[in-house]
This record gives structure tokens, sequence and C-alpha cells, in this order.
């Protein structure tokens, strides 16, 4: 996917992680309201069960698609860890996207903004 830098406006705020394929809702929910926040920057945070990280990211387009791809650093049960992930808008209140953990487990996600 061809880096050409797009606008994070629409992907910025904070989206409650609901769905993911690997791990159920009573781990990922554990600790916190899984979530992924995005700054108008590109950089942020997230937080599933007991891995969380800091976010670089920026937009990435190829032809008319377009999603917000990221690597992140952090920890995962207290080791440190990092990966990469993406997500793209399936309209402008709930995303799809993929996290991987570097050598370790990766997951499908769905998140929404709140309150929806």
């Amino acid at each position: 996917m061809a880096k050409i830098k797009g606008s994070i406006e629409k992907y910025a705020g904070i989206w409650h992680i609901y769905e993911m394929e690997t791990w159920d809702e009573d781990y990922f929910n554990m600790e916190v309201q899984a979530y992924i926040e995005i700054k108008p920057n590109g950089s942020g945070d997230f937080q599933f069960g007991l891995v969380s990280g800091q976010i670089d990211g920026e937009v990435a387009k190829d032809g008319n698609t377009e999603r917000f791809e990221f690597s992140w650093d952090g920890s995962d049960e207290c080791d440190p860890a990092s990966g990469s992930g993406w997500f793209k808008l399936k309209d402008d209140k709930h995303i799809e996207g993929k996290i991987k953990i570097h050598h370790g487990d990766s997951s499908t996600f769905l998140a929404k903004r709140p309150g929806n």
C-alpha cells in the first residue's frame, strides 16, 4: 500500500473494541474497556487485556482504499512488547482492523465510537 498522506481527522478519537478474533470479551476488557485512541498528529495509545502500548501511525492510501496504519511499543503482561496494526472505517462510527504482537499473536478486531 502506498504511503500517501491522508487526513487523520476522521480516524482521531477514542474507539471502544467490542470484538476480537483471538481473544474473548472477558480477556480484552479485563482491566479497562478495550480501546484505541488516535490523536490528530497520528500518535495515540491502546489497551486490551494485559496488552498496552503507544501508537505511531499515519493514513496510507492505495487508489480508492485508505486505512490508518501504525506501529506500537508497550507491554504484554508487564513484559516489553511491540508490534503493528491497521484499521479502516466501516462508517463514521465503526472501524475494523488488525493488531499484531511482534513474534506473537495477532487478531482482527471491531471497534466503535463511545455511545454507539
